[in-house]
């Protein structure tokens, strides 16, 4: 493996993190924080408790997964496209270093950045409401998991943007709304019937319901299907990534 090639490229994007500090993790955080104001006190206050947990405390890995979901594939799709907007990519794809180092490179850093963030998002809630993590390894496999499924899914989404706008819009327009109806403010076994079974059809809902019951042993669904899920979607993934270097779709032509 040319590890030097796989190094300048995660140290490259790791750098651009810094340099943009106030975005990548300033504001994330400052809102975050946010909705524990308005969700965890102002909601909280008439909602006691959630399967026996305090509203605050509830919302909590939601809000951590709402982060990490989003900003994995903010910073692994603008990684990914900002080559190709400015022409550098043909360099990368033909300097010495296969197409799985360069996802390596890229997805490891977008990844690392966003559990970097998530943690960070974790103690900050820490000063709001008591946290107690049940299962500390099962919670760090997760948002690892998460943040990489969700990279190399933004990696997809950044080849195949041909515009900003495009690469703006699979994020806000089916992400986020998907992770406020996964979960991430109560649990999903509260809606009626019919609408549970809906919810179910939301992958995000496996997701957050995993990185819950790691946290308190409380979830929507049995933390095995959770796993599957994930795991699932990391393949498919991976699989379609493989297919992008095969076929050369949006890079060569």
């Amino acid at each position: 493996m040319n590890f030097r090639a796989v190094a300048a490229i995660y140290k490259f994007e790791m750098a651009r993190t810094w340099r943009t500090l106030l975005q990548s993790i300033v504001s994330p955080v400052v809102s975050t924080s946010l909705y524990f104001v308005v969700f965890g006190a102002a909601i909280g206050s008439r909602i006691s408790e959630v399967q026996g947990v305090s509203y605050g405390t509830f919302i909590v890995p939601g809000l951590v997964m709402l982060s990490v979901l989003t900003q994995s594939i903010a910073n692994a799709s603008f990684g990914i496209y900002f080559p190709k907007f400015i022409g550098t990519i043909y360099e990368i794809l033909s300097a010495p270093i296969s197409h799985f180092e360069i996802v390596l490179g890229y997805v490891g850093a977008a990844a690392t950045k966003s559990i970097i963030l998530g943690l960070i998002i974790l103690a900050t809630a820490g000063l709001f409401v008591p946290l107690h993590i049940m299962h500390p390894l099962w919670m760090l496999s997760f948002l690892v998991l998460t943040a990489v499924t969700f990279s190399l899914f933004g990696f997809i989404i950044g080849i195949w943007a041909d515009g900003f706008e495009k690469l703006q819009m699979i994020p806000m327009l089916v992400v986020t709304p998907l992770t406020f109806l996964g979960g991430s403010f109560y649990s999903v076994n509260m809606l009626p019937p019919t609408w549970h079974s809906i919810a179910l059809l939301n992958p995000v809902v496996y997701l957050i319901s995993g990185f819950r019951w790691s946290f308190y042993e409380i979830a929507d669904v049995r933390v095995e299907i959770s796993v599957a899920m994930t795991l699932t979607f990391l393949a498919i993934c991976m699989t379609v990534i493989w297919w992008i270097f095969k076929t050369g779709y949006r890079l060569k032509h």
